[in-house]
């Protein structure tokens, strides 16, 4: 029988950061409230919860990597909203930020999970669904996968 290895949703002892940004704060607002109710719910003290925020989606890979390289998390939330304009701004934002967080995530750099919680909407309609109001909160869902990719760590080790 193969060895099966998962993680849990024990935030205990833990210590999560949330980079978020303040453009569309509104609806990023949002995303934070449910990923810092998820966290609690599931034992993460509110000592063990650090809010960084930063101008804009553009943003959060620098903060990302400098809340990382700290030590003191298990885990970093990337939370922000992006909605679709006019111009292509758009597509050179919410794909810097992907990439730019993609890449803080991978190779071993940070060694700590780093969630991907940017909104990236066409209308202001979808990314509000998406904080909560229809299509559930992306904040709670990045905060429940940070929770699950940090104890998945633990057992890996």
């Amino acid at each position: 029988m193969p060895t099966i290895l998962e993680g849990r949703f024990d935030g205990r002892d833990r210590r999560v950061a949330i980079a978020a940004a303040r453009f569309n704060a509104p609806i990023v607002d949002q995303l934070v409230a449910g990923a810092v109710e998820i966290l609690v719910r599931h034992g993460v003290a509110d000592s063990g919860i650090t809010v960084a925020r930063v101008p804009g989606a553009w943003e959060l890979p620098v903060a990302v990597r400098h809340l990382a390289r700290t030590g003191r998390y298990h885990a970093v939330i990337a939370l922000g909203c992006v909605i679709r304009g006019d111009t292509p701004h758009f597509d050179y934002v919410a794909g810097g930020c992907a990439n730019g967080l993609a890449s803080a995530g991978k190779h071993g750099e940070l060694d700590i999970p780093v969630l991907f919680g940017v909104l990236t909407t066409e209308n202001t309609d979808q990314a509000w669904a998406r904080a909560g109001l229809k299509a559930g909160n992306k904040g709670a869902e990045a905060a429940l996968a940070a929770l699950e990719m940090i104890a998945l760590l633990d057992a890996i080790k």
